[in-house]
Formats: C-alpha cells, structure tokens, sequence
C-alpha cells in the first residue's frame, strides 16, 4: 500500500488520544488557558463526569477574531517566546488541546479581548464554523459537549460518572492549590462541588488555599518548608510523620506552577520520610519547585504531568534536604489529632442515649473532623447519662488492680517544659506528666526506641562508632542459611560497632558490641537482627535501607522495656530527651510515642464547661 498523508481530522483524532485521555485531560487544558491568560476568577461546571458537559468561563485577557480564529487550528499558540522550546514559563504551549479536543467532541468558545467586541467559533467532531459575533463579556467562555462522541470505542475505557467527576475535581484543586491567588469555583452533580475564594500572598495565603483542599486538620499538622540551592527553590508544607494517610493521594507536587506526578520528586520524598512512617503508610503534603525554564523540560509528554531536570541529582538532595532538616526542627512535635482521637473514644463509650445536655463533643476544639454534625444525619448523642465523673471512672474499671500510679512532686523548671513534669507511672509502661495546659501520656519503651535510634544514627555520622569488647564471646546458634545471611552482612553490622564472625555451620560469635548498648543481650540482639536481614532480603532493600533497618532493631532491642518501673529523674530526664531529639513524636515505626489531652478537653468529661 502506497504512503499517503492523513486527513487532517483524523491526525486530530490521533493526537487527541494522548492530550484527551479522560474528561480531566481536557479540563486540565482549559483551566491553564485560563490562567495563561491572566484570569482572576475561574468557573468550572461539568455535567455526567465531564461526558456530557465541560465549561469553564474566564475573566482572563480574552481573545481577538483572529486569534479565536487560529486557536483551534493545529500547533497555533503564542506561549513559545521566539519558538524556543527550552523558555517556557507558561503552563500550556504546544497548541494542540484545542484543535485535539475539538475533533472528539462539539467545541464551543466565547470570547472577547479588553476594547474589542465579543466573537464565537465553533468546532463539531473536527468541523470548522467560522467567527461570528457574539455578546460576551471580557474574557473566554468555552464549553465541550459530547466528549469522544466521534470515537465511541474511547467510550468504553471511561470510568463511572461519579469517578470521572472526582477525577475533574482532583484536576481543579491541584491548578488551585498553585495559584491561590485566583478564585476557583467547581460544580459537578456527581462530585462534591467547592468555591474557593483568593487568598493572600505569602505563605499564610499558601496555607489557607491548601487547608481548604487538604482539610482544616492540615494547619495543625503542617509544617512550613522552604529551601534554596544553586538557582532551585522550594517551598510549600510537609505534614508531621504522625500524620500520615493509607496512599500517595495526599502527595502534591509543582514545578513553576505545573502539577506534576515526577518520580524523581516521588522518591525524594520516600527517601526524606524513611526514618519516620509505618510501613505502607505515606506522608500528606504540598511542595512547590520553582527554578528557570531553561533547567527544566515540561516538553517531555503530551500531558505535561512529567518534566526532566537537567541536573536530577541536585533537586533530588535540595528537596531530601529540605524535608529531613524541616521534620528534625519538629523535634517531638505529633499531630494533635492523636488526643482527639483519645478523647473521642472515651466520649463515645460514656455517652448516653438520655440524659441531661451537660456538654456536647462535637463544639470541642479537638473534635475529629468526621465527627457527627447536627444535620448530617447521624446519630449524635450530648450527653451523659449519668453523673460524668462516674461515667468516667467507669472507662478505668477493668485496670489491672495491682497497676499503680507513683507521683510526686515537680520542678518548676519540668512543669513549663513542653511535655510537662513526670507526675505518674502506669502500669510500668505509660508515663503521665502534667503539662501548663494539659496532659501527656507517653509509651515509654516507643519514645526511648526513637532516642536511642538518633544516637546510634548520630554515632555512624561522625567517626567509627565506639565499641564495647566481651570478654568471652557470645556463641549464637542458628540455621545454616540464618548464619549464612549474618556472614554476609558482617562488614555491614561492623559500621555500628558490631563484630560477627562465623563459627562453624550454623553457629557466630559475637566479639564486640556498640558502646552505645552497654549490658546488651548479644544472643537475642542477633536473632531480631536476624529477621530484619530476612526481611529486607525478600523485599530486596536498598543498603542504605538496609543500614536504617540494623539501627532501628538495635534502638528497639535496647530501649526502655515496658514493665519496667522508672524512678522520677528517669522519666523526666526521657522527657526532656524527647523535647531535643528530632522525630522523637514517633517510634521508629511510625506509631506516635505520646498523646497530649488539653486541660479544657478534659474538663468537658466531666461537665465542668
């Protein structure tokens, strides 16, 4: 068959495939014309997923005839300065949505420049009307009807109306999230429809615009982060560790405005996060790269979700750089939200059908966000029905009747502490200390596990990690394959001052041990060290990995057991570590290792507000 030249609609058609995946592709390309084009206040309503309808009406610059005109022809664009392709500074520039969009769905756009007169064209499944008049306010009104319409086997691959539509609203908030300083409004009958109005410079504007997508409890838990390095710099707010969500979906990520979904960025900020989350778990938050077009290409895809970094490497270490100093001059801070969930739990199993309104939870200022609201249809209970400080007591009446809480006295200088003053032990494994306005309950063993994890990770930074000789070396035993993996690992195991070597089949010895893990049992340090070596075998982990995973089951297996009674100094003194000690709000798997009650909260148990 001889070679020929496409029809024009169906090279269109074509190159709609990779611009228009889904209703979202398209919304995507219109909302970043209207920012292009300057606009202030953006509407957006979509109707059956986007299927049916997309609109998206502009107070932007607006267009001329002849630029409306050119707007839906192929490669038509004035957003490449001088056709170069490595200064691009604006979100849109390869001048295909337009003319893409219109050959798979009726195309409409409605426009009119400041000084000039209102104009309309129209493009039908690749059908080109001519401009006519039109009254139309100053800027752009364009509306996309019957999407894929002309390609119905595209149909098919789409998903339901109401995933459609979240995914529309996704698109929105994240254009949103970049540029707060526009008013976004959403409208969808099948998704939940917002109005975001503008809002300040600065970073407080920044923070209002994400807490109003990210939800209020993301002020709470942010934490600000600004960088800079050889002409990159990034700035935005990470969420504590504590703070921590099922998926990625949470993760928003710019460069010079654009959303993104790079890898590179992705992985930087497992790598920044790796000491801190549980496993599976994933960090909530919003950074935003900004740095010249010239050292990025947004010209990677079609979709302009990827771009290339000239220099990877150092974007890569600016953005681990930044998170890891931002989370350690967090020190012991956690999410507040852990209190609230305490308190919520005791509300919940004390409250009572019936009884006399003396308080109700959901005005508490620590109230979890889902919890019942009047008019939300579920049920909300306001009262206890009995006497609240029985009801109370009853959440306490299966304690263990040997458990005891050992107080004393504090100092003045432990008391506004940030933690407050160790006032009790209980149950030899929880410390209660009293803080100015509330209490605090700490795991002992989970907050001196993450201690003694930054000591042995602040000993391999500096010089060889001091080593403890013993005198008869302790002989372990162990399948062949156990002793095998522990040979293997040994010069890895000697960076933190742990000498292993073989001894006979199935058996090692252990020579010396860290300094830092005086009276440690030896036998039982190898065997959990054992299976994290198995673990991280299977899971085929990094070294660097690997190295975080031999520190973290050396703290574990050293720390502060539970059970065991500590005196006053003792638990003030892991106190006081905790308020120097960065990520010391959560043990080195993720769990929070203290849960602070406000003073008020508690009063409200009891009916005193």
């Amino acid at each position: 068959m001889p070679i020929r030249r496409l029809d024009p609609v169906l090279v269109d058609r074509i190159a709609a495939g990779e611009v228009v995946e889904r209703p979202a592709s398209a919304l995507k390309e219109l909302i970043e014309n209207a920012l292009d084009a300057g606009a202030s206040h953006i509407d957006i309503a979509i109707e059956a997923g986007g299927r049916r309808l997309i609109r998206v009406i502009d107070n932007g610059a607006g267009m001329s005839p002849a630029d409306l005109d050119l707007a839906v022809e192929r490669h038509a664009t004035s957003k490449i300065p001088d056709g170069d392709l490595s200064a691009i500074a604006s979100l849109g520039f390869r001048g295909e949505a337009l003319p893409s969009i219109g050959s798979v769905a009726s195309l409409e756009i409605f426009s009119r420049a400041e000084g000039g007169e209102g104009v309309r064209i129209r493009v039908d499944q690749g059908l080109k009307s001519p401009v006519a008049p039109v009254a139309q306010p100053q800027g752009t009104r364009v509306e996309i009807r019957d999407l894929f319409a002309a390609t119905p086997a595209r149909l098919k691959f789409l998903k339901t109306d109401r995933a459609e539509a979240r995914a529309c609203a996704d698109v929105a908030q994240r254009l949103a999230m970049a540029h707060p300083n526009v008013r976004f409004s959403f409208s969808a009958p099948e998704a939940a429809s917002f109005d975001l109005p503008a809002c300040g410079a600065g970073e407080d504007g920044l923070l209002s615009r994400l807490c109003a997508i990210m939800g209020k409890d993301f002020r709470a838990n942010a934490l600000a982060v600004e960088a800079a390095r050889e002409g990159f710099g990034l700035k935005g707010f990470a969420g504590l560790p504590t703070w921590h969500r099922a998926s990625a979906s949470a993760q928003y990520l710019f460069v010079n405005g654009r959303p993104v979904r790079d890898k590179l960025l992705l992985g930087a900020v497992r790598a920044a996060y790796m000491d801190f989350l549980p496993s599976g778990r994933h960090p909530a938050l919003a950074l935003f790269v900004s740095c010249d077009p010239h050292e990025v290409d947004v010209n990677v895809h079609p979709a302009k979700a990827e771009v290339r970094f000239r220099d990877g490497g150092l974007v890569r270490g600016l953005v681990i750089g930044a998170l890891k100093q931002t989370l350690a001059g967090a020190l012991h801070r956690a999410t507040p939200t852990n209190g609230a969930a305490a308190l919520d739990l005791l509300a919940r199993r004390n409250f009572a059908p019936h009884g006399p309104a003396s308080w109700d939870w959901r005005r508490s200022p620590a109230a979890p966000a889902n919890y019942p609201t009047p008019g939300d249809g579920s049920p909300v209970h306001t009262g206890f029905g009995e006497p609240a400080q029985a009801a109370f007591q009853g959440a306490f009446q299966d304690m263990d009747p040997q458990a005891r809480a050992h107080d004393f006295e504090p100092s003045r200088a432990d008391s506004e502490a940030p933690l407050g003053a160790a006032r009790a032990q209980i149950h030899e494994t929880y410390i209660v200390a009293q803080t100015r306005d509330g209490l605090v309950i700490v795991d002992q063993h989970a907050a001196h596990e993450r201690l003694v994890y930054e000591r042995l990770k602040s000993a391999r930074a500096g010089s060889a990690p001091e080593r403890q000789a013993l005198l008869v070396p302790a002989i372990v035993e162990m399948t062949e394959s156990e002793a095998g993996l522990v040979a293997d690992a040994a010069p890895l195991l000697a960076e933190f001052g742990l000498v292993v070597e073989p001894f006979g089949p199935g058996a090692v010895a252990i020579s010396e041990i860290p300094a830092l893990l005086p009276g440690a049992d030896a036998a039982r340090l190898i065997r959990d060290l054992v299976s994290a070596l198995s673990e991280d075998e299977r899971a085929s982990a990094s070294l660097e990995r690997r190295r975080d995973h031999v520190l973290a089951t050396m703290a574990c297996h050293h720390s502060v057991r539970a059970g065991r009674r500590l005196k006053p100094e003792e638990m003030n003194a892991l106190l006081r570590d905790m308020e120097r000690t960065p990520g010391s709000g959560q043990c080195n798997h993720g769990r929070p290792t203290y849960v602070e009650l406000k003073l008020a909260d508690v009063e409200r148990l009891f009916g005193r507000r």
